[in-house]
């Protein structure tokens, strides 16, 4: 059916979240798995900030922002988890064209935030490293709070003009959204106006949002090799490294699944692996986080143990 046939129909007042194309009979075991990934995400993430807020020794540049990401995975989290939850519970896929939307705004505002934000880390660990003595006159409280308030600022006003247009949108024609959450493309797809500018947009602030923080990701963590190579003793190197570890596997796995996610042929089947890496940076990953900091962070197990 043409988009210009679409139009001859009502308008659309909610959408159907296909989710994992599964049957009724698998709701109660992804009811079970998903309240576990969303209870450990909040416990886990929630310690973080405790631990980082209630120890003074952990009170630096680098737990500043550790704490600020663990804010925003709740977030994350909290925005798609409990309205999968719910559907898993009731039977009900149904999400109105309001809430759709909002749940897509504040999605693209928390993804674009979190890069900004493993930017900003990544440029605290590059001082810290490669510029250890202009460190503590440059990452100074301020500074902190600056690149933090940057961070979410431009995450949230980043969405803003996407959300706005693509509500202007009409929807009358089909109303089943293949995805677990409401994002930019699907809607697009279901969209009987011309989506030409909106998908341009899309790419275009996708763009802007992700590819400046991870080339400046990328640089830092290039210049952190090279200058750690190039310490002579094997103990210094490895202690410099490991202040640096934590944060690199957080970035490698948040890119590599958006990338995956985005970059990835879409195959027309039931669970694609579209659909499959969106899960992973979208629910996993906030999980995740915590568990690599806490595991691969000396500083953090011993704050951990002082509870």
């Amino acid at each position: 059916m043409t988009k210009q046939e679409w139009k001859n129909k009502t308008a659309v007042t909610e959408f159907i979240l296909l989710g994992f194309g599964n049957g009724p009979e698998l709701d109660p075991f992804l009811f079970l798995l998903f309240l576990s990934i969303y209870s450990a995400t909040l416990a886990g993430n929630i310690i973080i900030i405790v631990l980082t807020a209630s120890h003074r020794h952990l009170h630096t540049p680098m737990y500043f922002f550790l704490s600020n990401l663990s804010c925003l995975e709740i977030c994350y989290s909290s925005n798609i988890l409990p309205r999968m939850l719910l559907s898993y519970l009731s039977g009900d896929r149904s999400i109105s064209v309001s809430g759709c939307l909002t749940q897509y705004y504040f999605f693209g505002c928390l993804a674009a935030a979190e890069c900004y934000l493993l930017a900003a880390m990544s440029y605290d660990r590059y001082l810290a490293v490669c510029q250890p003595l202009q460190y503590p006159s440059r990452m100074q409280g301020k500074c902190c709070l600056q690149l933090a308030a940057a961070s979410w600022l431009s995450g949230f006003l980043a969405n803003s003009v996407l959300t706005v247009l693509i509500s202007g949108l009409e929807f009358c024609g089909p109303n089943e959204i293949e995805h677990f959450f409401c994002d930019s493309f699907p809607l697009l797809q279901l969209s009987c106006s011309d989506t030409h500018l909106a998908a341009l947009l899309v790419s275009l602030v996708a763009g802007t949002c992700s590819l400046p923080p991870f080339l400046l990701t990328f640089s830092s963590y290039l210049c952190i090799i090279i200058t750690v190579t190039r310490i002579p003793s094997a103990t210094s190197r490895k202690k410099a490294f490991s202040t640096c570890s934590s944060h690199l596997t957080v970035v490698i796995l948040f890119y590599w699944s958006i990338l995956a996610t985005y970059v990835l042929p879409h195959w027309d089947t039931q669970i694609s692996p579209g659909k499959v890496f969106s899960v992973f940076y979208t629910i996993l990953t906030p999980l995740l986080n915590p568990l690599i900091y806490s595991l691969r962070n000396k500083e953090v197990k011993e704050a951990l143990h002082k509870q």
